[in-house]
Formats: structure tokens, C-alpha cells, sequence
């Protein structure tokens, strides 16, 4: 082999050795740094820190804002809960004032009606003062069951209905007709043969009763009031008064 072949051999082969030399060191070095425990363990427990001091920041941030949340919420609710409070006590409040009020109301119309009813009370007693006292009602008139009682119970109906008669006419024709007996019957004149015969004191036929009988009066012929106050009013719508008559009539 030629001498500058072998000398540059020989450079390759330091400048090789060089570089071989340098790969290997570098391979070294990160043969090292992959074998070393020491090496790996600190990074692992710097990640391992990094990664633990992370997470509970991340874990602190959401714990805030859920107590936030829960903040406003719980705000919330007691702003909700003070209002419906505050609403309630108005309410009261102002139902308490409307019974109050009505309670008032209800004692002053009642204090205005005992007023009205005592003025009414001493008006109506200073109107009775004044007023006279009524006179009372007279004792019903009584008449005696006979004769003179029939006659004169006669005469005071005859006044009020103004049937004109004196007691000296009725008692004259009376005595003529039937002599005072209320139960008196004609039954042979000319009435009784035309089957209406003449009855009572004053000899009244039926037909003539019944269209001069007075109201207030019994209906019935033989009743010596109620006989005697018709043939009188008979007797002053055909002769101008029982007085007139003398005979039969």
C-alpha cells in the first residue's frame, strides 16, 4: 500500500474516531440521561408536581363559581321571601285598617240610629203632651128586651141611616097592629089569602121586609128591631114617616 494511502487511512480513521468518538459520547450522555433513575424520577415528579398544582386550581375555580351560584341564588331567595313578608304585611296591614275602619262605620251608624230613634221618642212624647187625650169610646148602649127597649134601640139605627119617626108614632102603630107581640101573624086579611101574611109588630108581609130591610139589622122578619126599623123606613118612603100613619097601611 502506497504511503499516502495508508497516511490518509490513517486520518480517516482518527477523523472516524473523532467523530466515533463524538456519536458515541453524545450516545453516552443520552444513554445516561435515559438510564439514569435520577434523571426521569425528577422530571416525573416535576410533571407529577405541575400536574397536582393544577388540578386543584382548575377544582378552586369551579368550587367558586358554584358558591357564587349558590350566593345569588340564596340572594335571591331571601329577597324573594322578604318580599312576600313585606306583601303579607301590608295586607294585614290593610285589612286591619278596612275592620277598623268598618268597625268605626258600623259604630256610628249605630250611634246616629239611637240618636234618630231618641229625638223621634222625645218628639213623639212632646206631640203626646200637647195633644189632648183622646176621649174614651162610649160603653156600648144597652136596651132594655121589651117594648120601650125595641122602640128606642129603633130609633137611634133610624138616625144614622136618617129614617124620619118619633117614638109616640112607632109606639101607636104598634099597639094598633099587633099589640106588642113581635110574634103577631095576620093570616085571614087579604095578605094571607095571597099566601104573604102579615108578621111581627108592625105587620110587615115579607115581600116589603126584604126590600126596606136595613143593614146592621137581623134578617128576619119576626126580630122586633129589625121589623120595626123596616116598616119605619116602608112607611117614610111611602108616607113621609111612620107618624103619618093611622090605619092600616
Amino acid at each position: 500500500m502506497p504511503k499516502h494511502a495508508l497516511s490518509g487511512f490513517h486520518r480517516l480513521t482518527r477523523t472516524r474516531k473523532l467523530s466515533v468518538a463524538g456519536v458515541a459520547a453524545a450516545g453516552a450522555a443520552a444513554l445516561v440521561f435515559t438510564v439514569v433513575p435520577g434523571a426521569d424520577a425528577g422530571q416525573g415528579k416535576a410533571e407529577a408536581t405541575t400536574v397536582e398544582h393544577v388540578k386543584p386550581v382548575a377544582f378552586s375555580a369551579v368550587g367558586t363559581a358554584a358558591k357564587t351560584q349558590q350566593a345569588t341564588i340564596t340572594k335571591q331567595a331571601d329577597a324573594t321571601a322578604a318580599k312576600a313578608k313585606a306583601e303579607a304585611a301590608a295586607a294585614a296591614k290593610k285589612k286591619a285598617e278596612a275592620e277598623k275602619a268598618a268597625k268605626a262605620k258600623a259604630a256610628a251608624d249605630a250611634k246616629a240610629k239611637a240618636e234618630k230613634a231618641r229625638k223621634a221618642k222625645e218628639a213623639a212624647s212632646r206631640s203626646a203632651e200637647r195633644a189632648p187625650a183622646p176621649a174614651p169610646k162610649p160603653a156600648p148602649k144597652k136596651y132594655a128586651d121589651n117594648l120601650d127597649g125595641w122602640i128606642r134601640e129603633s130609633l137611634d139605627i133610624m138616625a144614622k141611616h136618617n129614617i124620619p119617626g118619633s117614638y109616640d108614632g112607632i109606639h101607636r102603630n104598634i099597639i094598633r097592629e099587633s099589640g106588642g107581640n113581635p110574634m103577631a101573624i095576620n093570616n085571614w086579611d087579604i095578605n094571607a089569602q095571597n099566601g104573604v101574611p102579615s108578621k111581627g109588630l108592625l105587620q110587615v108581609i115579607q115581600p116589603t121586609f126584604d126590600t126596606y130591610h136595613v143593614a146592621g139589622t137581623p134578617n128576619d122578619l119576626y126580630d122586633p128591631v129589625a121589623n120595626i126599623v123596616a116598616a119605619c123606613n116602608y112607611a117614610a118612603a111611602t108616607y113621609g114617616s111612620m107618624d103619618n100613619v093611622n090605619s092600616a097601611y
